[in-house]
């Protein structure tokens, strides 16, 4: 997983997801990007940043609690950069 962020001018985080055909089939890249909108709807963290996820090949297949730490840990260091 590949974070992209950008602050924006609001107080809330808004998500855009790319999984591409590289991802898999129809169905891997539509779990890959369920997995992505739960991790953005778990942790709500108002940071103000617009954060694009580029879900990779592996995504699918990994647990959810192992994602939402390594989303964590991306989003805020990327969010420290961005300020």
């Amino acid at each position: 997983m590949t974070l992209l962020v950008h602050p924006n001018q609001q107080t809330l985080n808004r998500l855009g997801i790319v999984a591409s055909r590289r991802v898999g089939n129809a169905t891997r890249r539509n779990r890959a990007k369920r997995l992505v909108r739960e991790l953005f709807r778990k942790n709500k963290i108002s940071l103000g940043l617009d954060v694009v996820v580029l879900a990779r090949r592996e995504m699918p297949d990994i647990d959810l609690p192992s994602l939402i730490v390594d989303y964590k840990s991306a989003l805020y260091k990327a969010a420290k950069r961005c300020r």
